[in-house]
């Protein structure tokens, strides 16, 4: 199999996410504060997470080409990831803000997302995810997690 770069395959649909994931974007709107929403991933295996994450930001962004993430907060990941169709290049830095990815869609947009811990009591996670996305929220990532009360950082 071939795997195609810039566009699915004619006449084929992108695959659904197998489990929804938790996420939590701002409406379409002017750019406001320092996240564009959050995200509460299942584990810290990010190659695991990403696909069903990406196909539902694909379709704010068209696809999806790179993931930048911080290296201390996931387990290994290699550098290039097949999902639907595509290659998503990986990019782990040291230097990327703690508790945040971005994704950055073919035509240069993207969508920096908080990441609340995988292992996050589900109402702290709630409460984090909510801040973050609301409209026109500008607090930063480290007060959004405090939102979250008992959210620790990674």
């Amino acid at each position: 199999m071939t795997l195609q770069r810039g566009r699915n395959a004619v006449g084929r649909k992108p695959t659904p996410p197998e489990n929804t994931p938790r996420l939590r974007l701002k409406p379409k709107a002017p750019i406001s504060g320092y996240v564009d929403g959050a995200w509460w991933p299942h584990s810290d295996d990010l190659p695991a997470e990403l696909p069903d994450l990406l196909a539902v930001l694909s379709v704010r962004l068209g696809p999806i080409d790179r993931v930048i993430y911080n290296l201390a907060e996931w387990v290994q990941a290699p550098k290039k990831l097949p999902t639907d169709g595509r290659v998503v290049r990986l990019a782990g830095y040291n230097r990327q803000p703690v508790n945040t990815i971005e994704v950055l869609g073919g035509n240069r947009n993207k969508i920096v997302l908080l990441v609340v811990p995988w292992y996050t009591d589900p109402d702290d996670a709630h409460h984090a995810m909510m801040a973050a996305a609301a409209p026109d929220d500008a607090t930063t990532v480290e007060s959004l997690l405090k939102a979250g009360k008992g959210v620790q950082h990674c």
